[in-house]
């Protein structure tokens, strides 16, 4: 085992590293609540990484860290998805599908209006799809790695 990964592999609880190494998609899901306990309100979460990566499977963890009960979905079709009954909203964006930036980028500011308003996060996957800049944002990139692995990495 490489030394990065000795290092990726201590407990998701320490937030203070740049990536981490995840075993599977439960792993990917337990990061994902233990990562809601450190976003604060009306955070947003930009999340980037191939088809099948597990953008999905993260927010499902965050979604169950912030007590949302709901069965949570890929948004793919419907575009957005809100989840009001919570500790906190969450509204769930993906952006596969548009692939016009100019489209994306009105979507993105739409709903980031919407989370504002309702005290909530926003979490955007397929964010590369935007074309403007969100400097308050926690970008997270997951990436494929032998053996099914994943490797999520802060990229801002």
């Amino acid at each position: 085992m490489l030394e990065e990964e000795k290092q990726s592999n201590k407990s998701i609880e320490d937030f203070n590293q740049s990536h981490w190494i995840l075993e599977d998609q439960n792993a990917t899901m337990s990061f994902g609540q233990s990562l809601a306990k450190r976003l604060a309100c009306e955070d947003i979460l930009l999340l980037d990484g191939p088809l099948g990566a597990g953008k999905t499977s993260l927010v499902k963890g965050i979604a169950k860290g912030l007590s949302i009960e709901e069965p949570i979905t890929s948004p793919t079709f419907a575009l957005a998805h809100h989840y009001l009954s919570g500790k906190r909203t969450l509204i769930h964006l993906d952006l596969y599908r548009l692939e016009n930036s100019l489209a994306a980028n009105d979507l993105f500011i739409q709903e980031e209006e919407n989370a504002i308003s309702l005290g909530g996060l926003l979490i955007v996957e397929w964010a590369s799809r935007l074309s403007i800049h969100i400097s308050k944002a926690c970008h997270l990139e997951i990436q494929y790695m032998p053996d099914l692995r994943r490797k999520i990495e802060i990229i801002s």
